[in-house]
């Protein structure tokens, strides 16, 4: 584990994510075109961004594409927030990203509190003291402006993809480089099957988070999305300044930074999707046949017990 410190050099990490990898030599069963492996989901958006599904992509070929780089993960531990640390980092020692090189930013108001557990190689515990909100819709709220500062500051040059993720979750199976691309979102558990007028998106005109009834592809979840460094930054300075905008105007999104994500990614596609898989609340839905895996689920808490003390 370490503190914030050092300022990284510039050659640190400055691989090409754009470039074709080249795959060593591999022994896969082969694709057949006329048999997809899933025909009870939709696997393709219409502007061709893969949706992620158990069934659609071999992990071994992906770990080779994806041998040399190192991944950012994002997470919040504000307030009594710091208990679900633990088990969030145990367990993606086991599923998140197993064999590859992995940062966990911790944004802590309570370093100490900060729980050291044994890493794989390659892979470390950053704490990143920032300060704490009176409410937690500002907690919340903000995560856009640290991660964007964090972003300039230092993540640019440390690792070449961000995922930002809830703390309040746990892993529960295998959560890999499958899920990586400039900028993907995440199907909220809630609404993957409903239609536009269904999703909570926010619905008034003065703010800057703003979807007419007529307009939306997906609602995604506020507590998983991330992509490679530059589109991240882009994407949380955005919404920090529509929130800012917001607040200037004396208006609040109905979902804070979840309304303004998902404004932001109506209008800059993402370039993959995930699946419910990929955050699933078992307490709250009945899961489905169609997910054959749930992969980060919710932890049983008292949301108004956590979020007000």
């Amino acid at each position: 584990m370490q503190l914030e410190k050092k300022e990284s050099s510039e050659g640190d990490c400055h691989l090409d994510t754009c470039r074709i990898p080249e795959v060593p030599r591999l022994l896969y069963p082969k694709a057949q075109l006329l048999k997809p492996t899933r025909v009870d989901v939709l696997v393709m958006t219409p502007w061709f961004a893969p949706i992620i599904w158990d069934g659609t992509f071999d992990s071994a070929i992906l770990d080779a594409q994806f041998r040399n780089i190192t991944i950012g993960l994002t997470v919040f531990a504000i307030k009594k927030y710091v208990v679900f640390l633990k088990l969030f980092l145990e367990t993606a020692e086991k599923h998140f990203m197993v064999g590859h090189k992995v940062n966990y930013y911790v944004f802590t108001d309570q370093p100490a509190a900060v729980p050291q557990i044994p890493l794989q190689e390659g892979r470390q515990v950053v704490v990143l003291e920032v300060r704490n909100y009176k409410r937690w819709q500002d907690i919340s709220m903000h995560r856009m402006e640290m991660i964007s500062n964090f972003s300039q500051r230092r993540f640019l040059r440390e690792v070449h993809y961000l995922v930002c993720l809830d703390v309040d979750m746990k892993f529960s199976d295998h959560v890999g480089v499958e899920i990586l691309a400039p900028l993907f979102g995440t199907l909220h558990p809630g609404f993957y099957a409903g239609d536009r007028q269904s999703f909570t998106y926010e619905r008034r005109p003065l703010s800057q988070a703003y979807i007419p009834r007529d307009e939306g592809d997906f609602y995604y979840a506020g507590g998983f999305f991330g992509g490679s460094v530059p589109e991240v930054y882009r994407l949380t300075v955005a919404c920090h300044q529509a929130m800012m905008a917001d607040q200037a105007n004396g208006i609040e999104a109905v979902w804070h930074d979840e309304s303004h994500l998902n404004r932001y990614l109506l209008h800059h596609k993402p370039s993959k999707v995930l699946s419910p898989e990929y955050l699933w609340d078992e307490q709250m839905l009945q899961r489905p046949p169609l997910l054959r895996k749930l992969r980060y689920v919710a932890v049983p808490k008292n949301h108004a017990e956590i979020r007000n003390r």
